[in-house]
């Protein structure tokens, strides 16, 4: 069972001051359902929300094959831990042309569809107010998924009340969040250069790849789809400081590799970095593997 550690002692005054605010703000919405990926960011809007409100907060998540298998559980552990009700919705971003298509506004195609779940869902539930977990480290950025967001009423309670990333992480580490150290996460499409079209078996062979590296202990990585020579290539990023942890398993992953269908198998020695896949070579707009 979660620890639940409610009090406010030993947080900093500026982070208490902004949870204070989201407590005002989620008691005054009364009844809430938080789009839950499973990160720090709605997970802090969630154990908020359920500390305030009780049955009253409902956590909603997406299945899809963009969302690892790995973090669809973790998702359900941390709901189950809260004591919330957590409901599965099959999310078909797939399927919708622009989200394929792969691009410079996928995100849009995945938010809406998304929200648009939510939204559905909490007008049958009688619930008023759809919350994600934007914060303000996200307003500066590219991120069509805030047009989505926009489109379909999505309020950011964390965005109202002042919140940033650090704000963030200090407060979820004051109440014991199991994620609340938990590296970022973006869903398997941002995996792909854009251009790249997105497939069901494509994401399947990345993810696969990716369930091996986190097998191996892993914590911050991504395997990048890209082609080289007409021939199918993975980039495996990795934090520069786990890269004996590759070294270690390179025949096998190597064979992993190659058993999802990639010729190439290479490991970006810059690192993991946000973003990389818009720098990176080649589009990859080659026929399919």
């Amino acid at each position: 069972m979660m620890t639940q550690n409610n009090t406010s002692a030993g947080l900093s005054a500026e982070s208490l001051d902004r949870l204070d605010a989201l407590r005002t703000l989620l008691k005054d919405m009364g009844r809430v359902l938080v789009a839950f990926s499973g990160g720090v960011d709605s997970a802090l809007v969630l154990k908020v929300a359920h500390e305030v409100l009780g049955p009253d907060a409902i956590a909603l998540t997406a299945i899809s094959p963009t969302f690892p298998p790995e973090e669809q559980e973790e998702a359900v552990r941390f709901c189950e831990g809260l004591g919330v009700e957590h409901v599965l919705v099959d999310s078909q971003e797939l399927e919708v042309e622009g989200y394929a298509a792969n691009g410079g506004d996928r995100c849009y195609f995945c938010k809406s569809e998304l929200f648009t779940l939510a939204q559905d869902r909490a007008k049958k539930m009688g619930v008023p107010f759809v919350l994600d977990g934007t914060i303000l480290d996200d307003l500066g950025a590219h991120r069509p998924g805030l047009v989505a967001a926009g489109e379909n009423e999505v309020r950011h309670p964390l965005v109202e009340a002042g919140m940033g990333k650090v704000h963030v992480r200090e407060i979820a580490r004051h109440f014991s969040l199991p994620v609340w150290s938990k590296p970022s996460f973006a869903c398997l499409g941002s995996r792909f250069p854009v251009g790249t079209r997105v497939t069901l078996e494509r994401v399947g062979h990345i993810q696969r790849v990716e369930s091996y590296l986190r097998a191996i202990g892993l914590r911050q990585f991504r395997a990048r789809f890209h082609r080289l020579e007409g021939e199918a290539m993975v980039r495996i990023e990795v934090d520069p400081a786990e890269f004996s942890k590759i070294v270690v398993v390179h025949d096998a992953l190597v064979e992993v590799c190659n058993a999802e269908g990639f010729k190439w198998v290479t490991l970006d020695l810059a690192g993991y970095r946000t973003g990389s896949i818009s720098r990176s070579l080649g589009s990859g707009i080659a026929p399919s593997m």
